[in-house]
């Protein structure tokens, strides 16, 4: 009979054992599993606002209602000029490029069909009043003095780039335009 609560001890011991292992077992079946995919992240509403600036643009020239558009960070000259109206029947868009972005406070002048120096520089090559950098045309840029079809190139690609001209300084930037040929387009051009 020595044995019997010996065997008891170990039963009870066993038992103890296996509640045990139920226990942390239940605890890690029942834990809940993390997702599969991960928690969507959040954007503070801050940044989300800043993005979404505001510009000012004045539209003048052959379009249906001139005058000055608010629009979103990011726009182009086509939504400026379709925000104005559309061009009137005169308007002589080919000589805009609709695809370039827009910068604040920026004149867009939609140029109109027969007014002079539109399209047609005179017989030195040079168009009659400014040449405007953020609506000029490859032809219009090359025809100034010591601006080639190359250098006129640059001027557009910098104008796609880097938006609109803030003033004719900036042309200092341009590879090709140095301090003496500034000097020579300084009164030749415009923003």
């Amino acid at each position: 009979m020595p044995q019997l609560p010996l065997d008891r001890r170990r039963a009870l011991v066993a038992g103890v054992v296996a509640l045990l292992v139920l226990v942390v077992a239940g605890k890690l079946l029942l834990r809940p599993q993390p997702p599969a995919v991960p928690p969507p992240v959040r954007v503070a509403a801050r940044a989300a606002a800043s993005s979404s600036t505001t510009l000012f643009v004045n539209v003048v020239g052959a379009v249906r209602r001139p005058g000055l558009y608010r629009l979103k960070d990011g726009s182009r000259v086509a939504d400026a000029v379709t925000r104005a109206g559309g061009p009137t029947p005169r308007a002589q868009i080919e000589l805009l490029n609709l695809a370039a972005r827009i910068a604040d406070g920026e004149q867009i002048v939609v140029p109109r069909r027969g007014v002079a120096g539109a399209v047609a520089a005179p017989s030195g090559g040079v168009a009659a009043g400014p040449v405007h950098l953020n609506s000029a045309t490859l032809e219009q840029l090359d025809g100034l003095p010591g601006v080639g079809p190359v250098t006129a190139q640059k001027i557009l690609d910098y104008r796609q780039q880097h938006g609109a001209f803030g003033s004719v300084d900036e042309l200092d930037a341009i590879p090709g335009i140095g301090p003496a040929r500034l000097g020579t387009l300084r009164d030749l051009v415009a923003p």
